[in-house]
């Protein structure tokens, strides 16, 4: 009988991991003790497992304070006036690093992008604009212009006017604060040429524009905490990046050095089982909320970190075409031989074919990274592991 079941994701159960712990260890022994438990599973070859960059920067210890932000912004920037451009609307990834930032300069020139931010966080609704005449590409607004066209709006999902929420945590700060809202990140050197741009995935091209404009010293989000200040943790890579909140006056950062950790499991499995596993961490999945607006991708890339068998993109048929297209004749048991004649025998590589048109053209780590997310969530499930079985699988494997 043909297999019935195709790709299964599974949130592993992991206790709460502490700076030091062994994860390479914990990793190995959870997903195990699920694989001999009452619902477990076999491991097979090419099974991937998952772990969040949450565990992996606990484990790490890869902390920093907004002290330790503070004293970097100040040896960057002399401690005046700084322009802080196109910052993420989030308590939980923006707003302490905003504090750091804020403690290490004696004024702020805050630029919001609008009607939203980077990743879909909503000042207000777009279909103001219309109503009120304003040019997002053109139009550069105060403060004052701002409340007079759009009000005190409050974000949907968290009750927070994060405009009013910013200041006063800038003021909270004693640094003084000007509002900007503009989409033109030049914009801000009306007011600074201290530019630290904060967005995330467009940050090379706001750093090159702004020089190219005039600016004296750009200073992207992954350019601060680069390097470790007064012993605190880092990211050569990736800087501020990708970090959350850890407490009140703590950040989390993006994990570094994960590439060992992850040939470790790797190895440690075959040893352990026999079988060839992929292994990955994970931070944001690479997804939109129709409803909420948002794209989850606020974290710098979805893995910072996976096996050799991870890379690329994946390589398949689209399986209605060929129903519909070269085998419309077809039907039953003629039509699943011919449709798995097919696949035994497809190109290494179907890049521009006609028969892979309608496949998901993303990275295998995007695509099993937002599985991933998905499946542990943000909240209490306690699941920072995922064990996801027969994602390789085709119609063909029995």
């Amino acid at each position: 009988m043909n297999r019935m079941v195709g790709t299964v994701s599974r949130g592993i159960r992991a206790p709460i991991i502490r700076e030091g712990d062994d994860l390479r260890k914990i990793v190995v022994d959870c997903v195990l003790q699920a694989a001999a438990s009452d619902d477990g599973f076999a491991v097979r070859d090419r099974d991937v497992i998952a772990m969040t960059e949450a565990i992996v920067a606990r484990a790490q210890g890869n902390y920093a304070t907004v002290q330790d932000i503070a004293a970097d912004v100040r040896a960057k920037f002399g401690g005046g006036t700084v322009g802080v451009v196109f910052p993420i609307l989030s308590r939980n990834r923006f707003s302490i690093c905003l504090r750091g930032i804020a403690m290490g300069a004696e004024k702020i020139v805050l630029q919001l992008s609008y009607p939203s931010d980077e990743v879909g966080n909503h000042l207000f609704d777009e279909d103001l604009l219309d109503e009120k005449g304003v040019d997002p590409v053109r139009d550069v607004l105060t403060l004052e212009k701002y409340r007079e066209l759009f009000g005190y709006v409050k974000h949907p999902f968290t009750g927070v006017d994060y405009v009013e929420f910013y200041g006063d945590l800038i003021r909270s700060c004693g640094a003084e604060v000007e509002f900007v809202f503009a989409n033109d990140a030049r914009a801000i050197l009306n007011y600074t040429k201290n530019v630290i741009p904060c967005d995330i995935h467009t940050r090379a091209r706001t750093k090159r524009r702004l020089l190219a404009a005039g600016a004296e010293k750009v200073c992207c989000l992954d350019e601060l905490l680069a390097a470790p200040v007064n012993g605190s943790g880092y990211n050569e890579n990736y800087g501020l990046l990708g970090s959350n909140k850890a407490t009140e006056d703590k950040v989390k950062l993006f994990p570094r050095d994960c590439q060992p950790l992850v040939d470790g499991i790797q190895a440690d499995i075959l040893e352990k089982t026999g079988k060839h596993v992929e292994v990955m961490v994970y931070g944001d999945g690479a997804f939109k909320d129709p409803v909420g607006k948002i794209w989850e991708l606020a974290d710098p890339v979805v893995s910072p970190a996976h096996t050799p068998g991870l890379s690329g993109t994946p390589n398949e048929l689209k399986l209605k075409y060929l129903a519909d297209n070269d085998f419309a004749d077809l039907s039953g048991e003629a039509l699943r031989d011919a449709i798995k004649a097919e696949i035994e025998k497809k190109d290494a590589n179907l890049v521009g074919q006609m028969v892979s048109e309608g496949t998901t053209p993303r990275r295998l780590t995007d695509l099993i990274g937002s599985l991933c997310d998905l499946t542990s969530g943000s909240g209490d499930k306690g699941t920072p592991i995922v064990y996801i079985q027969g994602y390789f699988d085709n119609y063909t494997t029995v």
